[in-house]
């Protein structure tokens, strides 16, 4: 240590304390240059799709950090708060809530869905969790981009995280790029919370049933509504299953034609975004079996029947998922069965040159050795009128006798049927 300097001792954030700032150094609750508007004019956010880097996608809390620790993912825009309320005769929507005001609208409505999107400031998050009572550790998964779909159970409470599909925003697209995102979702009597990243939304359809009051949705309880929301992201992964069917056989009618680069690109990113949405989709399956199987007093029989129906969707994304990625697989060997195929044909044709000129090399090697003609042992044929014609015929019945008996075989051309 240098003279005259001080030593500060560095000291890690205590269990459950608000960790002070993120990894870029900016202090929770201040502004960032990609930040979200706290009040938006009108209707929810919906931030603008980006595109995730591999480092993002595995982003993970510090090693040895304090369990229900709650820092800002990297990047995140700032929350925006979307309250809808609602009981049979009344309805409210209100973009930008505070955080200050939820449990008096609450306390107003038999139903309130609470939908933040965006976890960049982690002080509104911290908030938000003392002010509904929600634990510190399901905080952590919910500010953490890497859980896997699961559901549990706390006192009163229960938490859900799964993950939705993004949209692209570009219908000129194709096959567009495929990403998801995930959601935690908190059911509470009379409450739900949903916590977004800030990429997509799939929750518009419940918007809508809810603004029209549509079907039985706004004469049911809060677990009903949780049940829509896991419905609608489920549903959400439908569209993109079929872009795969359709995209399985656009490379298995273009296989018949042979391969190329083009074709072998595309059937690699095929697979690639199957294993992406495979991932988010299989532990779906366990999920709503464990609502099905264990009871919670927060679901109501009636809404446990509804959620069986979301069992079948998983069952049947699964399904259609399981399909193509096997005919992927098959598209897949059946490009290396072609590329060693044509890499085979091209050796044979190689092979057969070399055979054919391997007697011709023997022989112009053996009269190129210009010994000298006075002995009776040097070449007599060098001497002979018609010895270069005799040399040269001889090569070329060489030739044609192993191009015939190579034909025969079936080594080159096409062998007659029954041979």
């Amino acid at each position: 240590m240098h003279a005259g300097t001080v030593s500060t001792p560095r000291t890690r954030p205590q269990r459950g304390t608000l960790a002070p700032m993120d990894p870029k150094g900016v202090q929770a609750g201040k502004s960032r240059p990609d930040s979200v508007n706290p009040v938006p004019p009108a209707g929810p956010i919906t931030p603008p799709r980006t595109r995730r880097s591999k480092r993002d996608r595995k982003r993970r809390t510090p090693a040895g950090s304090s369990p229900g620790m709650i820092v800002a993912p990297v990047g995140s825009p700032m929350p925006v708060i979307d309250v809808i309320a609602y009981t049979v005769d009344s309805f409210l929507e209100q973009p930008g809530a505070s955080t200050k005001e939820l449990k008096a609208i609450a306390s107003r409505f038999a139903v309130t869905w609470i939908n933040v999107t965006g976890l960049g400031d982690a002080a509104v998050i911290e908030e938000l969790a003392k002010e509904f009572g929600l634990p510190r550790l399901a905080m952590e998964d919910v500010m953490s981009n890497h859980q896997r779909p699961k559901v549990e159970e706390y006192r009163g409470q229960m938490f859900m995280v799964f993950r939705a599909p993004e949209p692209t925003g570009d219908a000129t697209v194709a096959h567009p790029v495929v990403a998801t995102e995930q959601i935690s979702l908190f059911l509470l009597p009379g409450i739900v919370l949903t916590f977004q990243e800030g990429r997509a939304d799939c929750f518009e359809p419940v918007r809508h049933r809810l603004r029209r009051s549509v079907g039985r949705m706004r004469t049911l309880g809060a677990d009903y509504l949780s049940y829509a929301l896991l419905d609608a992201a489920i549903d959400g992964f439908f569209p993109i299953a079929e872009d795969f069917g359709d995209r399985a056989e656009e490379l298995e009618s273009g296989s018949m034609g042979g391969f190329n680069a083009a074709r072998a690109t595309g059937i690699h990113r095929l697979r690639r975004d199957l294993a992406e949405i495979r991932r988010s989709v299989w532990p779906l399956r366990d999920l709503t079996n464990t609502l099905l199987r264990d009871a919670c007093p927060l679901i109501t029989d009636d809404t446990r029947m509804h959620i069986r129906d979301c069992y079948d969707h998983t069952v049947q994304l699964i399904d259609i998922l399981e399909n193509t990625r096997e005919t992927a697989s098959s598209l897949l060997e059946l490009s290396l069965s072609m590329a060693s195929y044509r890499m085979n044909e091209v050796m044979k044709v190689l092979t057969v040159f070399s055979t054919i000129f391997m007697p011709l090399t023997f022989i112009v090697g053996v009269y190129g050795m210009n010994f000298h003609s006075t002995s009776r042992w040097n070449m007599p044929e060098l001497d002979w009128p018609f010895g270069y014609v005799m040399v040269m015929g001889l090569c070329a019945a060489i030739c044609i006798g192993m191009l015939i008996y190579f034909r025969r075989k079936g080594w080159i051309g096409r062998r007659a049927d029954g041979e």
